[in-house]
């Protein structure tokens, strides 16, 4: 067996079987595809009532995280303008946003 210089093992799987899990790989996906088409096909109603209540389950968390993004956004956006503005002005060293929010922390 060869190690690389941080001292983990190469491996090395051989062609062909690296091909074949592969195509296994891609079977199994297109058969959950299929599988969910025959499904939505053959029980619309359940399938959208399930629907529905996955996405209603799942509200809370897409908002938690839509507004975390949007802080993200704007504190990015602060940082971004504060930096142009003190290049433009050549104003003084002043705290960056992650510096601000261990101090609030």
């Amino acid at each position: 067996m060869r190690f690389s210089q941080t001292g983990r093992p190469i491996i090395r799987v051989a062609k062909e079987l690296s091909d074949n899990v592969r195509l296994v790989r891609a079977n199994f996906e297109a058969n959950l595809i299929s599988y969910t088409g025959s499904v939505m096909n053959d029980n619309a109603e359940a399938y959208k009532a399930q629907l529905e209540q996955s996405n209603k389950a799942g509200a809370p968390i897409a908002q938690h995280d839509s507004l975390e993004l949007s802080k993200a956004l704007e504190a990015r956006a602060e940082a971004e303008a504060e930096a142009l503005k003190c290049e433009t002005l050549e104003c003084e060293a002043k705290p960056t946003v992650k510096e601000r929010e261990l101090v609030t922390a």
